[in-house]
């Protein structure tokens, strides 16, 4: 049935009355979408962030109000600084390091003009594999004495490294792997915003003196990059933040607390020791840490995106 528009010599009242009937339907709509929000996001989060200030151990129906003790916990117990430390050395090198090897990889397949498909399924590959799997792969890779690392290493004149045992080695170890898995997924995804650059822009780049790879990349596909390069960094330190499977398969926390991070922490006092208010806790501070990290990334960086 075909819609005919609003009568335009109606008086305006009616007009304005007609016009104001979808956003009375709005609401209607939404009702699905904030249901399904409230039940499985602000509910839990309240929830997790009441628990924190509660001294509750999982089985014990009995538990009392403590106020910021847990979180005075945290920051003073120089174990849990620990693992807050370690969250942010592994991320300050997983962040950088995987959206340069992903941005290279999105530039070198662009420039390729055959099996361009061929390459981002080779790099997409780990992507779609199980990291528990892969991990216990990884274990064995690594072995001091039997791994394929270290027989690399030596064949190159290097000495053996106990990549899991060793306290200097063990971050580097799990955010190589951590690189390894999702490097493919960023590099879709710029290759997804090189795609979309208007060709003529090179065209104009090279009439205006462009003529090297480096300047038509610094004045046309960096600029027209910015959009998707905010979006990947994001993602990017969404994602190094939720590394746990690796630590979890590999290390456990191991050694001496070298590889405990923010999310084994929160595994271990829950699920291990049971101490759901510390875990709540600390599952609200990496809430927060996430939230201030993502405005922070929006706020500062959009100041040099142009859409």
């Amino acid at each position: 049935m075909t819609a005919f528009p609003s009568n335009p010599s109606a008086p305006p009242v009616e007009r304005q009355r007609e016009s104001k009937l979808p956003l009375l339907e709005k609401p209607l709509y939404l009702l699905p979408a904030f249901g399904l929000m409230l039940t499985f996001v602000v509910i839990p989060t309240a929830v997790t962030i009441a628990i924190g200030f509660t001294d509750w151990e999982l089985g014990l129906p009995d538990f009392s109000f403590i106020g910021f003790e847990n979180y005075t916990e945290l920051f003073t117990n120089p174990d849990y600084r620990k693992s807050l430390f370690n969250t942010l050395m592994l991320n300050c090198f997983v962040v950088p390091t995987s959206l340069g090897i992903s941005l290279a990889l999105a530039l070198a397949i662009n420039s390729l003009s055959r099996f361009q498909g061929f390459w981002q399924t080779v790099f997409f590959l780990p992507v779609t594999t199980s990291l528990v799997a892969m991990s216990i792969v990884w274990r064995w890779m690594l072995h001091p004495q039997f791994g394929l690392v270290n027989r690399l290493l030596e064949m190159v004149g290097l000495q053996s490294v106990n990549w899991l045992n060793n306290q200097s080695t063990v971050l580097f170890a799990i955010g190589c792997i951590s690189i390894w898995q999702l490097v493919g997924y960023y590099m879709v995804l710029f290759l997804a915003g090189l795609i979309a650059i208007p060709k003529n822009l090179y065209e104009a780049a090279k009439v205006d003196g462009a003529s090297s790879s480096i300047d038509r990349f610094i004045h046309v596909t960096w600029p027209m990059l910015g959009p998707t390069s905010l979006f990947v960094f994001v993602i990017v330190v969404i994602k190094s933040f939720q590394i746990f499977d690796t630590v979890k398969v590999l290390t456990q926390g191991d050694p001496n607390k070298a590889s405990e991070i923010m999310l084994y922490t929160l595994y271990s006092e829950g699920f291990q020791f049971f101490r759901m208010g510390i875990a709540s806790a600390v599952a609200t501070v990496f809430f927060v840490i996430m939230l201030l990290l993502t405005l922070y990334q929006m706020r500062m960086f959009e100041r040099h995106v142009h859409y």
